[in-house]
């Protein structure tokens, strides 16, 4: 049964809340107690449909849903769209000059659909070039230029004309390296990259370099766990400052799930590709067995059933009186799920808690970064500083895409079915992949965004494979 259009407004009047802002700021304008009144009627008249829970569809078996979604052409022309899209360029989108390692790695099976293995493998050995001598890893490279007033980050004679650039708030470069070395040789079979040598070193032995810098100059003792600054979610800009993409004497080191999350993916896919016997792998499989324990012990609130935002270790930026841990961070919790850091019966929950967050929040999609979002001025930087702008609650496939395949891997595809199709139904209506949505499902950020569109085509192939079984 479809939910009256009012049904999310008079579900807030039933909490307690007026559910009227929500309602004015889609355009709209109305008296609470002409709100209640409309709400009474309804009540009256067209019952209010319940959240689904996991496991709930249209479909009544999965007989029923693997039909249903190998009929459904939008998938098809969906992923086709990623396709082209994807084909001949590695810059994460149109506002992007620089390829960038984190989002590389979210479109990259993809784009081994749509382009000469050789491309990626290059792209992928540029950035261990750049390697620095901690074993640091840089979040993108372009072509240099001349003009540019800006002072370059890093240059190497192993790479002449680019120049690359290094985000120090965060800490997803390294794990995002290896990651998609992972998946390179995943699709491709090509082990050779392994042995490859830049300079003195082969990508094997960088890989462990670069995951053992996080170990080294982002640990922290106490929790066992690699810290950054503080951030929104998953995002790349810390609240101290305007700009706000490098540590300085403002930043509040923090310990936050999305970074060790990725950490742990890393490790997981580098033990695959060095395999039980390798001298290393003892090593690593310890290292990946305490970040999986820590994790749950430092940064999981099993009362709450969510992840607890940050764990401050100098103090927190944000006012004294202000509840952070009320905050649900949707892109950590679905890096986490695919970490296999969650119980099936969590990840259960997990996706029912977003599905109420886009309905309190009035959004369109679990691609909703987190909820609430931080409030207005939290964020010096001017992209993020209002609520449910760019990282701070704004709506990105490039995590609810994400959030789709671990429900089909979970076994939840009926959730994942339902929980696509405003995302499928929202690139047909703009015809393109953007960076981020608002809250009324208005494209906002670059266009052209890669990572969206590797995560959302990643995702329906997950789908369709999961048809094809059933």
């Amino acid at each position: 049964m479809l939910p009256h259009p009012f049904a999310p407004f008079c579900e807030r009047v039933g909490t307690g809340s007026t559910g009227l802002e929500t309602f004015n700021n889609k355009g709209y304008s109305m008296k609470k107690s002409t709100l209640i009144l409309i709400c009474m009627i309804v009540a009256l008249t067209v019952p209010l449909a319940p959240a689904q829970a996991p496991g709930a569809s249209v479909a009544k078996n999965d007989a029923e849903l693997a039909k249903q979604i190998r009929a459904d052409q939008s998938l098809r022309h969906v992923h086709q769209m990623a396709l082209d899209l994807l084909k001949g360029g590695l810059n994460a989108g149109s506002g992007y000059r620089q390829v960038w390692i984190r989002d590389m790695n979210t479109f990259i099976e993809l784009s081994l659909e749509a382009n000469p293995p050789a491309l990626l493998r290059d792209a992928l050995l540029t950035f261990f070039k750049f390697q620095g001598p901690l074993g640091d890893i840089v979040d993108g490279y372009r072509t240099l230029d001349p003009a540019q007033k800006e002072k370059p980050y890093r240059l190497t004679p192993l790479a002449p004309g680019l120049t690359s650039y290094k985000n120090t708030v965060e800490v997803d470069q390294e794990s995002s390296l290896v990651q998609a070395v992972y998946k390179y040789v995943t699709v491709t079979g090509d082990r050779s990259i392994l042995d490859e040598r830049i300079a003195d070193r082969t990508v094997r032995d960088r890989m462990g370099f670069a995951m053992q810098y996080l170990l080294t100059q982002r640990y922290d003792p106490q929790h066992d766990l690699i810290w950054s600054a503080t951030r929104a979610d998953w995002g790349d800009v810390q609240p101290e400052s305007p700009r706000g993409v490098w540590l300085d004497a403002n930043s509040h080191r923090a310990l936050s799930v999305y970074d060790n999350a990725m950490l742990l993916l890393a490790i997981n896919d580098y033990l695959q590709l060095i395999g039980p016997n390798d001298p290393q792998a003892a090593h690593w499989r310890k290292t990946r067995d305490e970040l999986k324990r820590n994790i749950r012990k430092y940064l999981w609130d099993a009362k709450d059933q969510k992840f607890i935002p940050h764990v401050y270790l100098d103090g927190s930026p944000f006012p004294k009186d202000f509840d952070e841990n009320a905050i649900n961070y949707h892109g950590g919790t679905a890096v986490a799920i695919e970490a296999g850091v969650l119980t099936h019966k969590e990840v259960a929950h997990a996706v029912t808690r977003m599905d109420a967050d886009v309905r309190d929040a009035g959004a369109a999609t679990i691609g909703l970064t987190m909820y609430p979002a931080y409030p207005l001025g939290f964020f010096k930087n001017p992209e993020l500083t209002a609520p449910y702008t760019y990282q701070n609650g704004g709506d990105w496939t490039w995590f609810g895409g994400r959030m789709v395949q671990d429900l089909v891997e979970e076994g939840y595809a009926a959730d994942a079915y339902r929980e696509i199709r405003p995302m499928i139904a929202r690139v047909e209506r703009v015809k393109g992949f953007y960076e981020w949505w608002t809250r009324d499902n208005h494209p906002r950020g670059s266009a052209n965004f890669r990572g969206s569109a590797g995560v959302l085509g990643r995702a329906i192939e997950l789908l369709e494979a999961w048809a094809e079984k059933h």
